[in-house]
């Protein structure tokens, strides 16, 4: 379990913080009272924050921020100083955040912003700015707040790390850069992402608000005007970062499958529309194939439905471990999943499914009353281009008619 370190001299304020933070974000919290204990601590464990009081009994100026940042910490300072010249001051340093100590707000506005950074290290981020000074100073802010960061110098770049990392939650660009500029790489940016998918935030300087225009138009989330504060910098980031998960929750909601998370057959036939008006004017394949539990019905008879509902997840896992990321795979109805193989040809398709197939008949899973229960899929699937969905689909769900007829536990490919 992570630990936070929270360093106060009020040992009430300190054991309230600290029980709440416990109690709702499940880290365990070390307490000193002093920069003494404060340094002990620091230098027999590793802390995922530390929260830091300005004014302790022997260092009353703030020197525990200097020593925690000496010692690689990610700090948030808790202060009931409000002199603005204080907290300017502290927010130079590579602080996270300055933060009140007054009532039971403030104590929230820590667990928000604790739980905040913990969502961080889910996401990815990629920086586009033609400064390697800009480039590095946003870095470390971000890396401050705990996401993982990618840097590039121009859109070209910044465009070849799109098509190679899957999992890039925001782009930050500048708009003045070479080969391409933040403006082109927001409009090219969204031919393949959707604001729901990926965010956009553009860095533009004060006295050009036609360009803020345009970058708004053409698809960016936010834009922050140069030169700007940390605070705002940070907030903006957070604030964009929230609004997309929000977005996605939404979108998750409707579009996946509740047992098992993987997407529902609504949005399969959305992303198949919009994939086969991508690969229109291309050569690229595509195998689609239906799969399908078999004997299904004797699962859920000798061994219950919670069995069932046990099997259909194991299925899904395994179809999600051995797909690529890029290849759909989705839940139709009870026990029956269709996934789309993206870019291949007939022999790397059937050499996926076979293993698909194998994979399934090999594995063994125990149900809550410690039965342990086997079963196997048959697939049908056939190689598509741009051809009609619903077709497509028909011509696998033959295919897998045949795989059933045939003696199950196979793949029929046409």
């Amino acid at each position: 379990m992570e630990k936070i370190l929270i360093v106060e001299d009020n040992k009430t304020l300190a054991k309230l913080i600290a029980k709440k933070i416990e109690e709702k974000l499940k880290f365990k919290v070390d307490i000193a009272y002093n920069l003494n204990e404060a340094k002990l601590f620091l230098k027999a464990y590793k802390y995922f924050l530390s929260l830091l009081d300005l004014n302790l009994p022997d260092a009353p100026n703030g020197e525990v921020v200097d020593y925690a940042l000496s010692k690689k910490q990610h700090v948030l300072v808790l202060s009931g100083n409000i002199d603005k010249d204080v907290r300017k001051r502290m927010m130079q340093k590579d602080i996270i955040d300055y933060v009140t100590k007054g009532d039971m707000h403030d104590i929230n506005y820590i667990l928000q912003t604790i739980e905040r950074l913990c969502k961080n290290k889910e996401h990815k981020v990629l920086v586009a700015n033609e400064s390697m000074m800009a480039r590095k100073k946003m870095k470390d802010e971000l890396e401050n707040l705990f996401f993982n960061v990618i840097t590039v110098a121009h859109g070209e770049e910044a465009m070849g790390i799109l098509q190679t990392e899957s999992n890039i939650s925001l782009v930050i660009t500048d708009y003045q850069m070479p080969v391409m500029d933040g403006l082109q790489l927001t409009k090219e940016i969204r031919k393949i992402y959707k604001k729901n998918e990926l965010s956009i935030i553009a860095l533009s300087s004060n006295e050009n608000d036609e360009i803020n225009a345009m970058f708004l138009k053409h698809g960016v989330n936010d834009y922050i005007k140069k030169p700007y504060s940390k605070e705002e910098f940070v907030c903006r980031i957070n604030n964009t970062i929230e609004a997309l998960e929000n977005l996605n929750l939404v979108n998750n909601h409707n579009n996946r499958d509740v047992l098992t998370g993987l997407y529902n057959k609504k949005y399969f036939k959305e992303h198949m529309e919009d994939y086969m008006n991508q690969i229109v004017d291309s050569s690229e394949k595509y195998a689609l194939a239906i799969i399908n539990i078999d004997n299904f019905k004797n699962i859920n008879d000798s061994y219950g439905y919670e069995a069932g509902d046990q099997s259909i997840v194991e299925l899904s896992e395994i179809l999600r471990s051995l797909t690529n990321y890029h290849d759909l795979v989705a839940r139709f109805m009870a026990e029956e999943f269709c996934i789309v193989l993206k870019n291949v040809n007939r022999y790397s398709a059937l050499d996926i499914l076979e293993r698909l197939k194998e994979t399934v008949s090999q594995n063994f899973f125990q149900t809550p009353t410690n039965q342990t229960i086997n079963f196997t899929i048959s697939i049908g699937a056939v190689i598509g281009s741009e051809d009609d969905l619903e077709e497509t689909i028909s011509q696998a769900d033959m295919m897998l008619y045949k795989a059933k007829q045939n003696g199950k536990n196979q793949v029929v490919l046409e």
